[in-house]
């Protein structure tokens, strides 16, 4: 058995205050959509619940890389910096 590391991706969202910050409205009300494997599962979950809230401007979906809270030395991405 081959030891490989796991990518864990959170994908969350919810109403901001201001659809220009990422500031959430009512942090006790945040979806949380799940815990994804990898990248890519976690896009498409991003990806479904971002065109099913189109049309409300205030709502925001984001892809935080957990796996990199265990790793401080990686560098963060635009998907992990919330305002990026």
């Amino acid at each position: 058995m081959s030891k490989t590391t796991q990518r864990l991706h959170l994908v969350f969202g919810g109403e901001l205050t201001n659809p220009t910050r990422t500031e959430f409205k009512d942090v006790s009300k945040i979806h949380i959509v799940g815990i994804f494997p990898n990248y890519a599962t976690a896009h498409n979950a991003w990806k479904a619940e971002a065109q099913r809230t189109v049309d409300d401007a205030h709502t925001r979906y984001f892809i935080a890389h957990l796996h990199r809270l265990r790793d401080e030395e990686t560098p963060a991405s635009p998907t992990e910096e919330l305002g990026a």
